[in-house]
C-alpha cells in the first residue's frame, strides 16, 4: 500500500467518522446525566431525512443542519418527557424511539419528495453538499494531510471535542451533569435540579445525534435512502462504552469503525483485490462492537472509575426522592 491509498483510506474514515463521532459525543453526554438512550439509530435517521428534505426543498444546507437538530432534539425531548417525568423504562423507551424514528423515516421518505418524483425522495441526490475545504500547505502534508482537507461539518467537530472534553471535566456545569448522573440525592441535596439537567443534555444529545444523521445525507452521501444509517445508531452506544464515557476518546473509537466500513470501499476504489471477503468487512464493525462490550464488561467488574458507567444510569428520580 502507498502513501496515496493510505491517505485516501484516512479520508474516508474521518467521513464516515464524523457522523459517528457527533452521535457519540451526545450520548455521552446524555449517559452522563444518567439517561440511557437506545433510540440513536431512529433519531439518527430522522435526522438524516428532516435535513435532506429541508436541504432539497430550500437549498440551503445549513437549514438544514438546523432542522436535522431540532428534529433529533424533539424525539430525544419525547424520550427524556417519558423517562424523566414519567419514570418509564428507559430502555423501553429508547427502543420505541428507534422504531418510531426508523418507520416514520421510511414512511416520510416516501411521501415528502417533490411531484416529479412522485412525492419519492428515495434515490434522490442534492445538487451541492458540504463540500471538503483544503487548508493551504496543510492539506499536502503526507498521510495527514486529510486532516485538513475535510467538509466544514468536520473541522467543526475538531472544536467540539475539546471543548466537550474541557466541559464536562473542566467546568461547574460538567460537574453538575457528572454529579446528577453519579449520584442524583446527592446533587438534589446540593440544590441541584435534577429532572432539568437532565432534559438539557439528553435534549443536547439529540441535536447532536441528529447532526450525525445529517451528516450522512448532506456530506458523505448527499441522498436518501431508507435505512441509510445502516445500524451506525447501535454502533454509537457500544463507541461511548468505548471511549469509557469520555467525550476526549470518542474519536479513538469512531475512527477504528470508520476505517473499518470505509476499507472495503477504499480497497475497490484502488482496485486492490481482497483477500479478505467483502462480507467479512461488512459486518466487521458489529463484531467488533461485540468484542468491545466483552471487554468493557470484564474492566468495569475489575476496576472502579474512569472505566465505569455512570452510577445513577439508567435510574429514574423524581424530586420526592431526595
Amino acid at each position: 500500500m502507498n502513501l496515496d491509498f493510505i491517505t485516501k483510506l484516512l479520508a474516508a474514515t474521518i467521513a464516515m467518522g464524523t457522523s459517528l463521532t457527533y452521535a457519540t459525543v451526545g450520548e455521552i453526554f446524555t449517559q452522563k446525566s444518567g439517561v440511557l438512550n437506545l433510540g440513536m439509530e431512529g433519531i439518527m435517521l430522522m435526522g438524516a431525512l428532516s435535513g435532506f428534505a429541508t436541504a432539497l426543498a430550500s437549498g440551503n444546507l445549513y437549514f438544514g443542519i438546523v432542522i436535522a437538530m431540532l428534529t433529533g432534539g424533539l424525539l430525544s425531548l419525547i424520550h427524556a418527557f417519558l423517562c424523566i417525568t414519567m419514570r418509564a423504562n428507559q430502555v423501553v423507551s429508547g427502543l420505541a424511539i428507534t422504531m418510531f424514528g426508523t418507520g416514520l423515516a421510511n414512511f416520510l421518505g416516501q411521501r415528502l419528495g417533490p411531484a416529479s418524483n412522485n412525492y419519492n425522495l428515495v434515490g434522490m441526490n442534492l445538487t451541492s453538499k458540504f463540500e471538503n475545504i483544503a487548508i493551504p500547505f496543510l492539506h499536502k502534508i503526507p498521510v495527514l494531510g486529510a486532516l485538513f482537507d475535510v467538509s466544514i461539518l468536520t473541522y467543526f467537530l475538531y472544536l467540539l471535542l475539546p471543548f466537550s472534553w474541557f466541559f464536562m471535566y473542566k467546568t461547574k456545569h460538567g460537574l453538575a451533569v457528572r454529579s446528577v448522573g453519579e449520584s442524583p440525592r446527592t446533587a438534589a441535596a446540593m440544590g441541584l435540579n435534577v429532572p432539568k439537567i437532565r432534559y438539557i443534555y439528553t435534549t443536547i444529545g439529540g441535536m447532536l445525534a441528529g447532526l450525525g444523521g445529517a451528516c450522512l445525507s448532506l456530506s458523505f452521501t448527499p441522498s436518501w435512502n431508507d435505512g441509510m444509517t445502516g445500524g451506525k445508531g447501535w454502533i454509537v452506544i457500544a463507541l461511548v462504552i468505548f471511549a469509557t464515557w469520555n467525550p476526549g476518546r470518542a474519536v479513538i473509537g469512531t475512527l477504528v469503525f470508520g476505517g473499518i466500513t470505509s476499507l472495503q470501499f477504499s480497497l475497490q476504489a484502488a482496485g486492490i483485490k481482497m483477500v479478505i471477503p467483502t462480507q467479512f468487512l461488512a459486518f466487521a464493525p458489529y463484531l467488533i462492537t461485540f468484542f468491545t462490550l466483552s471487554i468493557m464488561t470484564i474492566l468495569n467488574q475489575n476496576k472502579k472509575g474512569s472505566f465505569s458507567a455512570p452510577s445513577a444510569l439508567g435510574t429514574p428520580f423524581a424530586i420526592d426522592d431526595k
